[in-house]
C-alpha cells in the first residue's frame, strides 16, 4: 500500500500527495499527515485515492461529530478543526487570486465565521423509497445514491429532528414513489418544507400533510413543476418566510425556492462587512449588481445613498421593490432588470453613472460585467464571491485591464465543514 505525506488540500478538501511527479488526491487526508492510500482512478498526471490509514495524524484532526460523515456528501471537512478549516479556505482564496488572476490583496481581512453547527437554513434533500422504507438526505459522496442519514448536525436542530418523522410520513403517502425531492427553507418565524411531487396528492395525502404540519409547526409547500409552480399548501395563514438584518432595521420576505444565503447569522456579518468596505455616503449613487431581493440594496439605502439594484430575476426584483416600499426606502432605490451575464458598456451606461459598486454574482462570476466597466466607472468595487476561481479571474481583469488595485480580501465561512469558499474583496482605482 503506497504511503505519502500530504502537502495541502485542494478546492474539494482532498489531501494532495506528490509521488514521482504525479499528484494524488486523497479524500479524507489532511495537510502534514503521513497516510496510506489506495488509488481508484489513475490518469497520466494524477490519481484519485481513498484514505486507508493515517500513520501520523495532523494536530488539527478531530473526531467528526456526525455519524454519517464520510458517507454523506453534505460535508467534507468535519475531521478538521473549525479554525483550521477557515485557514485552509483563506489559503485557497489567496492561491486562486495569485495563480489565476495574478493579483495579491494588499490586506488580508479577518475571516468572518459563526456557529459551525445548526447553521444551514436552506437545503435540498433527495427522497427515495427503498426496501424497508424511505430515505431522506444529501447524496452520498461522489454518488447518486441518497445517504441513509438519521440526523444532520448542520441543519437547525428542529429540522434535523424532523428527518425520521418525515420518513414515516412520506412512506404513508400514495405519491411516495413520485416524491424525489424535499427542499427546506427556514425563516425567523417559519420553517417551510417544499415537496416536489410528480403526481397529484389524494385527499388522504393532504390530510396527512395537514396533520403533520400542525403537529410539528411547519408549513408545507407543493411544487408540481418548476420553481414558479411552488405554492403554499398548509397552513395558508401564519407568518411568512422572512429574515431580518437588525443592524439595518430591515426584514426581507422570500419564497422557499428564492435564492437567499444559507447561513442567516453569517449573512448578517457579511452585510456588515460589505457595507463597511463600501462605505456608502449621502449623495453617492451606488450600483448593487446581482441584487436579488435586496440583501445589500436595502442596507445601502439606509445610509441615504441612492441605489440602483440590478438583477435578471423579475420575481426577486418584485420582492425587493415590495420590501423597499414597506421600509420607506423606495425613494432611495431603483430596481432594474438586466442580464448581467451579457452586460455591455452601453447597457451599463444606460443605468447611469455610479460612484461605487457592489457585485454579488453566482458561481459563474461577473466576467462580462467587469469587462464592460467604463474608464470612468465606479471608484470602489466590493465583490462578494461564492467561488474563488471566478473571483480570481474577474480580479485579474479588474487589475490588469481596468486599472483597479485589490485593496483587501478575506474569507467568509458561510458553509462550515464543507469545501465551499465564500469571500469578499474590495477594489479601488488609484
Amino acid at each position: 500500500m503506497p504511503i505519502g505525506i500530504v502537502e495541502s488540500l485542494d478546492h474539494e478538501a482532498r489531501g494532495i500527495v506528490r509521488q514521482a511527479g504525479k499528484t494524488i488526491f486523497v479524500a479524507g487526508a489532511l495537510p502534514g499527515e503521513t497516510v496510506e492510500y489506495a488509488s481508484f482512478r489513475k490518469k497520466p498526471n494524477y490519481e484519485l485515492a481513498h484514505l486507508v490509514a493515517v500513520r501520523q495524524p495532523a494536530a488539527a484532526r478531530v473526531l467528526p461529530r456526525c455519524p454519517h460523515f464520510g458517507i454523506c456528501g453534505g460535508c467534507a471537512m468535519q475531521h478538521l478543526e473549525v479554525t483550521a478549516q477557515v485557514a485552509v479556505k483563506q489559503r485557497v482564496l489567496e492561491d486562486s487570486l495569485w495563480h489565476i488572476g495574478r493579483v495579491r490583496p494588499e490586506l488580508i481581512l479577518p475571516p468572518i465565521h459563526g456557529n459551525p453547527w445548526g447553521y444551514r437554513c436552506r437545503a435540498r434533500l433527495g427522497v427515495r423509497r427503498v426496501k424497508g422504507g424511505m430515505l431522506i438526505g444529501f447524496h452520498e459522496w461522489q454518488s447518486s445514491y441518497i445517504a441513509d442519514i438519521r440526523r444532520c448536525d448542520i441543519l437547525p436542530p428542529q429540522v434535523s429532528g424532523l428527518l425520521l418523522p418525515l420518513r414515516q410520513l412520506f412512506a404513508a403517502l400514495s405519491v411516495a414513489e413520485r416524491l424525489p425531492q424535499l427542499e427546506i427553507a427556514v425563516g425567523d418565524a417559519c420553517t417551510a418544507l417544499v415537496l416536489r411531487i410528480l403526481q397529484p396528492l389524494t385527499r388522504q395525502d393532504e390530510d396527512l400533510l395537514r396533520q403533520f404540519a400542525d403537529r410539528h409547526g411547519v408549513v408545507f409547500y407543493l411544487q408540481a413543476k418548476g420553481p414558479d409552480s411552488v405554492s403554499r399548501f398548509h397552513p395558508l395563514d401564519g407568518p411568512p418566510l422572512r429574515y431580518a438584518l437588525p443592524e439595518f432595521g430591515v426584514e426581507l420576505s422570500f419564497q422557499p425556492t428564492d435564492f437567499t444565503q444559507v447561513n442567516h447569522a453569517v449573512n448578517r456579518l457579511l452585510v456588515r462587512r460589505a457595507l463597511h468596505l463600501l462605505d456608502p455616503q449621502p449623495g453617492e449613487r451606488i450600483a448593487d449588481m446581482f441584487c436579488g431581493l435586496g440583501n445589500f440594496t436595502l442596507p445601502i439605502a439606509r445610509s441615504c445613498a441612492a441605489v440602483v439594484g440590478v438583477d435578471g430575476n423579475e420575481n426577486l426584483l418584485r420582492r425587493g421593490r415590495e420590501a423597499a416600499l414597506a421600509h420607506g426606502l423606495a425613494q432611495n432605490i431603483q430596481f432594474a432588470a438586466a442580464n448581467l451575464f451579457t452586460a455591455s458598456a452601453n447597457a451599463l451606461a444606460a443605468l447611469g453613472r455610479c460612484d461605487k459598486m457592489l457585485i454579488d454574482p453566482p458561481r459563474e462570476g461577473a466576467i462580462e460585467l467587469v469587462k464592460a466597466l467604463a474608464a470612468d466607472g465606479p471608484r470602489r468595487i466590493v465583490y462578494v464571491s461564492c467561488h474563488p476561481a471566478t473571483l480570481a479571474r474577474d480580479a485579474g481583469v479588474l487589475a490588469a485591464v481596468k486599472g483597479y488595485r485589490l485593496r483587501a480580501a478575506g474569507v467568509v465561512n458561510m458553509f462550515p465543514h464543507t469545501a465551499h469558499v465564500e469571500s469578499v474583496a474590495v477594489f479601488e482605482r488609484p
